[in-house]
């Protein structure tokens, strides 16, 4: 991929902004276990971060994917991924099923507030029993009349402590397994839904996650995104999504940490010279800096395919398998060079160490991955145009 001038442009301006409204306030939020999202996510809104690709009318900017690639490999170079994910949740992950499918009146009463930073969003997938078996949930919605009256829990759920509606995935029939569930969306202050944990997690301090509760939680059926029913297929082309922006983002997070541990080998004496003149670090950090360009020009691959509007599901689900394990390679190396000071808990290569450990299995487990291309490969289909 050759990048246009826009899009050069733009990435200048993306990273200007982050080092500008992120950067400095990053280990305060980390220290705080939180960040405002309601005073961030505006700044977002400026350069549009938060509505891409879509449609003007609702506030979007109608540009190419290459601009969403570019805001998440920017978004990677932050310290660390609390805000990257909580980003990635708001834009890529709540909104995209909302955008194809949601009814005008949905779209103006919460997408359009969504791109513009002044409403918070969550996706509402994972439960206590069900997380990468999403055919295993059993949050329900019963209708009444023209409300749905919502029973069950959620977990693990980004930007639900602070948020402003979620993209709720319920059971609205009968029909066991894949079928009978549609997507909904559910306003935070609906009476019966509450916030029953703020969990704490081995990494993304900053990004909150809630355990959420409804207990006859209602809603208007008209706020069901596209067809009841649909929700499981919707839910899956919404994964494509985020799974393809978690691995932009992990390219931008590997590579500045190759950079940032390349500086630091430079600059640090050692057995009479300095740490970097050691060839068999040279040589390690080369493998890892090859594999990282393979990795990103594999997600370009992908980006061209979404641009010509092709099916990615095997190639998305390729790369964030590749990501999760490459991304942890590349954290244990760099705070393994970085010695004692690395392994240090305000450092930044011990955050990455803890942060990059979700990517393998947020958003689809390693295994959901493997079990989606295994499917292919005994099919003899893998390696099909």
């Amino acid at each position: 991929m050759q990048f246009t001038e826009d899009h050069q442009l733009f990435r200048s301006s993306v990273r200007d902004m982050l080092t500008k409204t992120v950067e400095p306030h990053y280990e305060q939020w980390e220290e705080q276990g939180h960040f405002p999202a309601h005073e961030l996510f505006p700044e977002f809104a400026k350069l549009g971060l938060l509505g891409l690709e879509y449609d003007p009318r609702f506030g979007g900017e109608g540009a190419d994917h290459w601009f969403s690639v570019i805001a998440c490999e920017e978004f990677g170079r932050l310290p660390g991924n609390g805000i990257p994910m909580a980003y990635n949740v708001q834009a890529n992950m709540a909104t995209p099923s909302l955008h194809a499918h949601g009814s005008e009146e949905l779209k103006r009463d919460f997408l359009a507030p969504a791109i513009a930073g002044e409403q918070v969003c969550s996706i509402a997938v994972t439960e206590p029993d069900a997380g990468s078996d999403v055919a295993g949930i059993r949050t329900r919605a019963v209708r009444d009349g023209d409300d749905w009256l919502i029973t069950g829990a959620k977990t693990y759920i980004t930007n639900g402590v602070q948020g402003d509606w979620l993209c709720l995935l319920a059971r609205t029939s009968d029909e066991g397994g894949y079928r009978g569930m549609s997507q909904i969306v559910v306003p935070n202050d609906s009476p019966g839904l509450t916030v029953s944990r703020s969990l704490k997690k081995l990494g993304n301090w900053c990004s909150d996650t809630a355990e959420l509760t409804f207990d006859t939680v209602r809603v208007p059926v008209r706020y069901t995104i596209g067809e009841v029913g649909r929700g499981f297929q919707q839910q899956m082309e919404q994964f494509q999504t985020e799974r393809i922006s978690a691995v932009y983002q992990a390219v931008g997070q590997m590579q500045t940490a190759l950079e940032h541990t390349v500086d630091y080998l430079q600059n640090r004496p050692a057995f009479g010279g300095k740490l970097i003149d050691n060839q068999y670090l040279q040589y390690t950090l080369a493998e890892l800096a090859c594999e990282v360009d393979a990795l990103k020009q594999y997600a370009y691959s992908c980006a061209e395919l979404i641009v010509a509007g092709a099916d990615v599901t095997r190639r998305t689900s390729s790369a964030k398998l590749l990501a999760g394990k490459l991304i942890r390679r590349v954290a244990d190396t760099c705070i393994q060079y970085h010695g004692g000071m690395g392994y240090m808990a305000e450092t930044w290569t011990s955050r990455f160490f803890r942060d990059s450990r979700l990517l393998s299995i947020g958003g689809g487990a390693d295994e959901v991955m493997l079990r989606v291309l295994a499917r292919d490969v005994t099919s003899k289909q893998f390696f099909d145009n």
